[in-house]
């Protein structure tokens, strides 16, 4: 139950962040979606061996977090989440692409080495620009600028219809673990005991599913979400996504940390 309760809690968290009233909160949606696309694509288009000239890029979400306040103990914490998972993955390339690359010492390091940790450092990069978009937009806003973007409207509605009553049925969830607790007296409970609690919540759920529809037809509704906010995509919005694009392309086309190692290089004898 512990676990289901952290969830909610995250999740409230994050959407109390979005309530902020800073420079980076008050830019359109729109223009922070399509500042952190092109960030994801920018990043996933690096070749599978690159590690060095990833790492410029922390710049974005470093600086949206800094601008939004974000706690940086809260952001990497919930990005650590993600790495166990990417190194499930990056952890086969090791035994497939066994050619050695350098030596670290007398250590021999593999060109799957190399690409495990690309795969860890995007991952990284791309998860912590996703969750830092939402903390400093608020995932409805983030979802009626993919609509107004092109996104269909009817990905759009399930998109906030999932958000809206996550936390209602997180609640019901946490209510009907705390119920099964109670009843087991500390023992560990069947599974035959576990699967009617799930079909349990399943029923509840599509009970509180079909009042709820008939609630939002009874208000007229009509396939919208009518925000409270109407956001105007201006001077500032265009300079946050042309500075972005800017500073996106030239770490693409320039390896960064390259030119500071010659730089320093350079500098010091």
């Amino acid at each position: 139950m512990a676990s289901i309760v952290g969830m909610a809690a995250n999740f409230r968290r994050l959407d109390q962040f979005a309530r902020a009233d800073t420079a980076i909160h008050r830019l359109d949606a729109r223009a922070k979606v399509v500042a952190t696309l092109a960030f994801i694509v920018v990043v996933a288009s690096f070749d599978r061996y690159t590690v060095a000239a990833l790492l410029p890029f922390f710049i974005f979400p470093i600086v949206l977090a800094a601008l939004g306040k974000l706690p940086t103990a809260y952001v990497a914490g919930n990005v650590a989440v993600a790495i166990p998972f990417a190194l499930a993955i990056g952890l086969f390339n090791p035994l497939f692409d066994q050619q050695v690359l350098f030596k670290l010492g007398a250590i021999p390091i593999s060109a799957g080495w190399i690409s495990c940790a690309s795969i860890v450092v995007r991952a990284v990069l791309t998860l912590s620009a996703a969750l830092i978009l939402i903390g400093v937009t608020g995932f409805p806003a983030v979802c009626e600028a993919l609509e107004r973007l092109g996104m269909p409207r009817v990905l759009a509605m399930q998109m906030q219809f999932l958000y809206r009553y996550l936390f209602v049925l997180i609640e019901d969830a946490r209510r009907s673990v705390r119920a099964l607790e109670l009843r087991s007296c500390g023992r560990s409970p069947h599974l035959p005991t576990v699967a009617s609690l799930i079909g349990f919540l399943l029923l509840r759920t599509w009970q509180r599913a079909d009042r709820i529809h008939m609630a939002m037809l009874a208000r007229a509704y009509r396939g919208d979400f009518h925000s409270r906010k109407v956001g105007n995509f201006g001077s500032g919005e265009v300079a946050f996504v042309a500075g972005w694009l800017l500073l996106f392309g030239l770490l693409r086309a320039y390896d960064a940390s390259q030119l500071l190692g010659v730089l320093v290089g350079r500098v010091l004898p």
